[in-house]
């Protein structure tokens, strides 16, 4: 009797040896982004003056009242590439993979290629700290992700300072990103939460999804070359002094909103605020 269960005890413990203590759901594979979701701002782009629904404060809203969309024809701007809080919300295709440690087996990263700019991220999960403040940043900065759950929640900082929406609208270099990677099936949502003391009065969110591809025959290349699109004066970069931007109130007469609901701001992402937009428009009736 007394050998039977140590031998059963040995055969529970061989197969708690191969078994992962905890196993985490797979991201792996090759995805596709619906954009239902936010298809104006994610396709053709926003307008320019529409900061609808955007938690900014003064200062990017002049930083984006100053800005010139003709400052896009720049050899500078053409290939510039979207960083990471951005680049999720616009065409492309995402691949995910894993890079373990070939003596354990322990998931050492977990790699995104991003078909937009052709951009390889890297999302450290072997519990390394984020690097000093004084670190370079880059277009997709330094993440560090662990698993709540089912629920991959990635920690994002030194980025780089670029949009948070095509029309001016910025993210500033002090900017941190926590997101979330939550798979339901063939389908995965990416969450991301913003949080910029540059230019955002409080987090801003948004959200994507995206389809597994059973069969991938995309071109996985983004060949983007510079040209002299507009001939200007060497070191001339397109801009507007304040209140010279003749093109900010042609969103909110095109779709019949007053100018100050346009204007983004906090109170804005809030659903309380259609009270005040009523009595607004009901004023201007």
């Amino acid at each position: 009797m007394r050998s039977t269960c140590l031998v059963v005890a040995g055969l529970v413990l061989s197969i708690a040896a191969v078994v992962p203590a905890s196993a985490q759901i797979q991201l792996s594979g090759v995805w596709n982004p619906r954009t239902h979701e936010d298809q104006p701002d994610r396709g053709p782009g926003p307008d320019l003056g529409d900061y609808t629904g955007l938690p900014i404060n003064d200062a990017a809203r002049l930083f984006a009242e100053s800005w010139d969309a003709s400052r896009l024809t720049l050899q500078e701007h053409q290939c510039r590439v979207h960083i990471a809080p951005y680049i999720y919300h616009g065409p492309l295709r995402l691949r995910i993979w894993e890079e373990k440690d070939p003596e354990t087996q322990q998931v050492i990263a977990i790699r995104n290629y991003i078909s937009t700019y052709e951009q390889t991220r890297t999302i450290w999960m072997d519990g390394r700290p984020h690097p000093s403040e004084n670190t370079p940043h880059t277009w997709m900065g330094f993440s560090t992700g662990e698993w709540h759950g089912d629920d991959l929640v990635v920690t994002t900082t030194h980025i780089k300072a670029e949009f948070l929406r095509r029309d001016g609208v910025p993210f500033s270099d002090r900017l941190t990103v926590v997101e979330h990677f939550i798979r339901h099936g063939n389908t995965l949502t990416h969450v991301m939460i913003a949080t910029d003391p540059v230019y955002l009065s409080e987090p801003m969110i948004n959200s994507e999804e995206f389809v597994v591809m059973d069969r991938s025959n995309t071109n996985w290349l983004y060949n983007c070359e510079t040209a002299e699109e507009v001939p200007r004066l060497k070191h001339d970069v397109p801009g507007f002094l304040p209140g010279q931007n003749p093109f900010l109130t042609q969103y909110a007469d095109e779709v019949g909103l007053p100018q100050e609901a346009v204007r983004g701001g906090a109170d804005t992402t809030y659903p309380e605020y259609r009270a005040k937009l009523r009595q607004m428009m009901s004023g201007a009736k």
